[in-house]
């Protein structure tokens, strides 16, 4: 009796039929999210940089998909806080972090232990955009400059006090003290928008923020700007030297704003955030806090978010070396 066994054509159309039916239900997870609302979980305050960044975000989404976007705002910590949250979330989509380079390229160089990995923990979604800093004083500071400042720190070594609330804010500090040569003490905060404050209440006597929370208290001739941080000047206040310009030679320090999902996420679920947020920093809503801010639109893939990541870990650790910061 002649065997018969099934012919390749036959082998194929198997193979074919059980990969769409692997398929499936990735796809219709894809088609049917998001049926209920997505958390946005920002690490800083309301009224910081992210903040304002993923509220755009949150509305363009929520036109585009007609689900509500709810805004949680964990600040503290240095953002580990909000990140421990999304890290052991769901892995369902539902559950987003808005953060930037604090949480997942500095904060493993200063801190010895951190509650979450910024790497294991996370699916990378898009990155969404890239920004610059500004060195302020009260307005009433007798600093008409940079060097008058300096001149201030190194004729009363730590006599003057720098705020920071985020990674960023707090290493373009310690670089201005290690480029400088000067002793400048620092008092950490919460967000930057608490250090604002406290800057304005006359607390502390400087510090580097970012554009969105630094700019609108210079138009309205609340603080000083004395310098930018990154090597080009910025739109928004085209007057105002770079902090190299101003004499401290070397100097460049930006920032970068990205969205992660738990690890484990569905691939099909991270592809539709991702293309969500995406065409969310098209928005005008993301225009508008993109031109307001000084900042620009900037967006990856998945992968290109991870490699971009690995990148600046190494560069930022490489940049808190130099500062001389001890891991706490």
């Amino acid at each position: 009796m002649t065997q018969r066994f099934p012919s390749r054509r036959t082998w194929l159309t198997a193979a074919a039929i059980a990969g769409t039916s692997l398929a499936l239900p990735q796809l219709a997870q894809a088609q049917a999210y998001p049926s209920k609302p997505i958390t946005f979980v920002v690490p800083f305050a309301a009224g910081s940089a992210t903040d304002q960044l993923a509220r755009a975000l949150a509305q363009s989404i929520t036109e585009q998909t007609k689900q509500a976007v709810i805004i949680d705002n964990k600040g503290g910590a240095s953002g580990m806080i909000a990140a421990q949250q999304v890290a052991k979330a769901a892995a369902d989509g539902y559950t987003v972090l808005i953060t930037t380079n604090t949480t997942q390229a500095a904060n493993e160089h200063l801190y010895k232990k951190l509650p979450y990995d910024p790497v294991k923990d996370f699916a990378p979604l898009t990155g969404l955009g890239k920004g610059g800093q500004v060195l302020v004083v009260r307005a009433d500071a007798p600093y008409k400059n940079v060097a008058d400042l300096l001149a201030k720190a190194r004729k009363d070594p730590g006599k003057l006090s720098f705020g920071s609330g985020s990674s960023s804010s707090r290493v373009a500090g310690e670089m201005f003290k290690q480029l400088s040569n000067t002793d400048i003490l620092h008092v950490p905060y919460k967000s930057n928008p608490g250090a604002i404050t406290d800057l304005l209440g006359g607390q502390i006597d400087l510090m580097i923020t970012d554009t969105s929370t630094g700019v609108p208290q210079v138009k309205a001739g609340k603080l000083k700007a004395l310098g930018i941080s990154t090597a080009q000047r910025n739109p928004l206040l085209p007057d105002v030297p770079t902090i190299d310009e101003a004499g401290v030679k070397g100097y460049d320090m930006g920032y970068w704003f990205a969205a992660y999902a738990p690890a484990g996420t569905p691939a099909a679920v991270v592809s539709r955030l991702h293309d969500l947020l995406a065409a969310g920093t098209q928005s005008a809503a993301a225009k508008s806090f993109y031109d307001g801010s000084g900042s620009v639109a900037w967006t990856t893939t998945p992968d290109g978010l991870a490699k971009f990541q690995a990148g600046e870990a190494q560069k930022w650790g490489r940049v808190i070396k130099a500062a001389g910061i001890e891991a706490e």
